[in-house]
């Protein structure tokens, strides 16, 4: 069971605006800024533990994760995040959207889509498994959102293919995705390597050409 997250209402600066510095001032204080809308709410600035919503983002769910916000003055909501802002270098958050779910109506979302297995293509015909889509749109009530959809490919030979169509459908879940997407194929890796060589083949004679006299290049975003 997801944790409550308490999302404090942050007071509305002099000027009246929630600008850079009013966010930083929230981040000093090791909190974020963060915002919660939907459902026919006004929308309301609010700051958040950074550390609760890491915990949710690296869950199981992830971000598709629906759980509780305390919001002071309107009591318990059940919400998901949205939108995130990430600092890689810092390794910290700096912004989520929350958005607040009404859990009798269906909703869209983006899933995983795990691979389970290892393609007889690649372990007995030497073929290279190439996953195209690795998240699949669906629609569905909140509560029957999955965590991830599993596709079973043990028996993917070289050159078979997996759409969506093959997927585990259920009267729950509909996939927004058109049912004759690739999700993962196997492919020859002679047939992969070929085009490379061929492209490595006529950027020779220019690289040639052109020496080495250019200059070392200076090192130089939900």
């Amino acid at each position: 069971m997801p944790e409550v997250v308490v999302a404090k209402p942050r007071q509305v600066p002099a000027n009246g605006k929630f600008n850079k510095n009013a966010a930083r001032r929230v981040r000093v204080a090791g909190k974020i800024p963060a915002v919660v809308y939907g459902a026919g709410h006004e929308s309301v600035a609010v700051e958040v533990d950074p550390k609760q919503i890491l915990r949710i983002l690296h869950s199981e769910s992830g971000h598709n994760t629906i759980f509780d916000a305390d919001i002071a003055g309107q009591g318990l909501a059940k919400v998901m995040i949205v939108d995130w802002q990430y600092e890689p270098i810092r390794d910290s958050l700096l912004h989520i959207d929350l958005k607040r779910i009404a859990m009798d109506k269906a909703m869209k979302a983006s899933v995983p889509v795990r691979l389970v297995g290892v393609a007889t293509g690649v372990k007995n015909e030497g073929g290279m498994l190439d996953q195209v889509l690795r998240e699949v749109e669906i629609e569905c009530l909140p509560g029957d959102i999955p965590s991830h959809i599993d596709v079973d490919i043990t028996n993917l030979g070289l050159h078979g293919v997996i759409r969506v169509s093959d997927l585990p459908h259920s009267g729950s879940i509909k996939f927004l995705d058109a049912e004759d997407a690739t999700v993962a194929h196997v492919v020859s890796i002679r047939a992969e390597a070929e085009p490379v060589a061929a492209v490595a083949a006529v950027a020779e004679p220019e690289v040639a050409k052109k020496g080495k006299t250019d200059a070392p290049a200076a090192d130089a975003k939900k």
